[in-house]
């Protein structure tokens, strides 16, 4: 039988002293709430995730209530987070696991890593964390700890040095106390183990780091290659009905911002008035109002939004169901591009200030 390593030795000792144990997920430990947490904080900070992780379990408490949702309501909660397709994904996987699974989570990496949005590492997580099995996991806090730890060469995301990741993150995994050791090595990534200031002399595992041993921890792992990123624009209607409410459009759920709502799009050489005159009806004011940049992770998209007041608002904009006329002052629930999200919050405020 597999003895446990000096490595988790250590680490399980600091762990009981420091690791962290009074997270809201940890509190009391389930499927769905270690599931929900491991997809929040997925490229994400365990403080910006916990006002998100309490929301929804108020709103959620259950995989059924979940599953049951409309999906709307799963993207209004997830606004601000990012990264929607978690949000699609952790709607899409809830209604699999309650219609394939009986409600109940499968405790197999096999099976976890089968169902929308959870891969090999978060299919572990789960299975580590809450069902104790011991099978080693390979986030980002977790890479940086074993790359240090062994000074891996190159960047993690290639998958000859994520194979060599994987194989020291299995060396070291105990057969006891796997939800401890899990938690302890994500611990030891977020807290000391950190990206730009690891506080190398509180480490329980210093001694037997050859980073460390090296005198240069910050050259592990690998920088990611620089490649310069692609500039796109867009110019964005922000078309306001007589009332004050702004007209939204549903995405399609394939693409960026997928399911959510936002702004109808043009060309940035086309007109924004002349679109709007030939395909809404009468202008009666038009402002550009923000120019804003937002950063997606494979280009930046500079909006240029402009406020348009439509005279009437237009009937057969009513009668299709993928759009809306959103009241500023009494929202409906709805999930939100961020840019859109701030756009209106700007309207919003131009609209109260106007005397």
């Amino acid at each position: 039988m597999k003895q446990t390593h000096p490595f988790a030795h250590k680490l399980l000792a600091w762990f009981d002293k420091h690791g962290r144990k009074n997270l809201p997920w940890q509190q009391p430990i389930t499927p769905y709430r270690v599931w929900l947490s491991e997809i929040m904080l997925q490229q994400t900070q365990v403080e910006t995730v916990i006002p998100y992780f309490n929301r929804f379990l108020e709103r959620f408490p259950n995989l059924l209530d979940l599953a049951k949702a409309p999906q709307d309501d799963v993207l209004h909660l997830w606004t601000g987070l990012g990264y929607y397709a978690r949000a699609r994904n952790l709607h899409k996987c809830a209604q699999t696991i309650w219609e394939n699974y009986n409600g109940e989570f499968p405790n197999t990496v096999e099976e976890l890593a089968s169902l929308p949005g959870i891969g090999p590492s978060t299919a572990a997580a789960i299975a580590s964390i809450a069902f104790e099995h011991p099978t080693a996991i390979l986030d980002g806090n977790v890479k940086r700890v074993l790359a240090r730890h062994h000074t891996v060469e190159g960047w993690p995301g290639q998958k000859p040095v994520e194979n060599i990741l994987w194989q020291h993150a299995h060396s070291h995994m105990p057969q006891k106390r796997c939800r401890d050791y899990t938690q302890a090595i994500m611990d030891l990534g977020a807290t000391l183990c950190t990206r730009s200031k690891p506080q190398c002399h509180a480490c329980p595992v210093a001694q037997s780091c050859q980073a460390y041993a090296q005198g240069n921890p910050l050259d592990y792992p690998g920088k990611k290659p620089k490649k310069l990123m692609p500039v796109k624009a867009v110019n964005m209607l922000m078309l306001r009905s007589p009332t004050g409410d702004i007209f939204l459009q549903q995405r399609p759920q394939q693409g960026i911002w997928g399911g959510l709502w936002s702004l109808p799009e043009i060309e940035p050489e086309q007109s924004p008035l002349e679109h709007t005159l030939a395909t809404y009806g009468e202008v009666t004011q038009h402002q550009q109002i923000a120019q804003l940049r937002h950063t997606f992770s494979h280009y930046h998209l500079d909006i240029s939004a402009h406020l348009l007041d439509l005279k009437r608002a237009p009937v057969q904009v009513m009668e299709q169901s993928d759009c809306v006329w959103y009241k500023l002052h009494t929202p409906q629930a709805l999930g939100l591009a961020a840019p859109v999200k701030k756009l209106l919050q700007l309207v919003k405020q131009h609209h109260s200030e106007t005397p």
